[in-house]
């Protein structure tokens, strides 16, 4: 029988590996689980970057993505997670609930990626809801089609990742292919779905302006967008990989200079985004 814990304090960038080792695979994680009990790698509980206001942020573990530059590479398998009850966390929620709602804030729901434990995650959206908070998820859409309707109305923002417009610089970043992601953005779009699209730029990799452009020409339509938050890419998580034996391969990439994170942003401006 697996153990429950309590739901883990921290914050992202702390590295957290073999804690669950009878965990299923996050590609195995069945949607019509009732959702009860989950995976989780921490929570913090003022930032203030992930979401309107002041806000808690609840990293839940399971990713099917495999991205090249990713901070937090023990947040793909359950394995690496705590094995958490959904009221447990709801009552950890609870304890911050009037100081969120005083400050404009709410909960945010990263990872991982919340839609690999879709079950999980709609049940502390909908608890929080009930608190009368403001809900977020971040997420890369490639699971998108997983979620229904219900789960989307429990949802008040996504912050949405669109790692590249050319599916041959998606698939090399990711593993994964992108029109998953693009058809849940155009869901998102069609149904009025407050959205951040949150881009990482990454020298080398994602900064070709044939690739910000597609993105630019692909959000500027969507007047759902309310921003578009380009993220310079770092190596805070670089230790991560390292520790878990990974072959990281951004071990030599330098952050983008400000010239280029200028020119990007005004990529994004010129096609008549909102950018940040």
């Amino acid at each position: 029988m697996l153990h429950v814990s309590p739901v883990p304090a921290g914050n992202r960038h702390e590295l957290r590996v073999g804690i669950s080792p009878d965990a299923p695979d996050e590609a195995d994680v069945r949607d019509d689980a009732p959702g009860a009990f989950g995976y989780a790698h921490s929570y913090e509980t003022s930032s203030r970057y992930d979401g309107p206001g002041l806000r808690v942020v609840l990293f839940v573990s399971g990713c099917l993505l495999r991205c090249s530059y990713c901070h937090n590479p023990d947040t793909w398998h359950l394995k690496d997670g705590t094995y958490v009850s959904a009221q447990q966390v709801l009552d950890r929620l609870s304890a911050f609930a009037p100081a969120l709602k005083a400050l404009d804030g709410g909960l945010t729901i990263s990872g991982g990626e919340p839609m690999v434990q879709i079950a999980f995650t709609r049940q502390i959206l909908k608890g929080a809801k009930k608190m009368g908070l403001h809900t977020a998820i971040e997420t890369s859409g490639y699971l998108g089609a997983h979620a229904d309707d219900d789960y989307l109305s429990a949802l008040d923002l996504v912050l949405l990742d669109i790692k590249s417009s050319d599916p041959q610089i998606y698939k090399k970043v990711t593993a994964r292919d992108l029109e998953p992601t693009l058809r849940f953005a155009e869901r998102l779009a069609a149904m009025g779905k407050p959205v951040w699209v949150r881009f990482t730029l990454v020298p080398g990799l994602t900064d070709d302006p044939a690739n910000v452009a597609g993105i630019a020409k692909l959000v500027a339509p969507m007047k759902n967008v309310e921003w578009v938050e380009v993220q310079p890419f770092h190596q805070l998580g670089a230790f991560k990989w390292k520790a878990m034996k990974l072959d990281y391969q951004c071990a030599d990439t330098t952050a983008p200079t400000p010239d280029l994170i200028e020119r990007v942003f005004e990529q994004f401006r010129a096609a008549g985004c909102r950018v940040r």
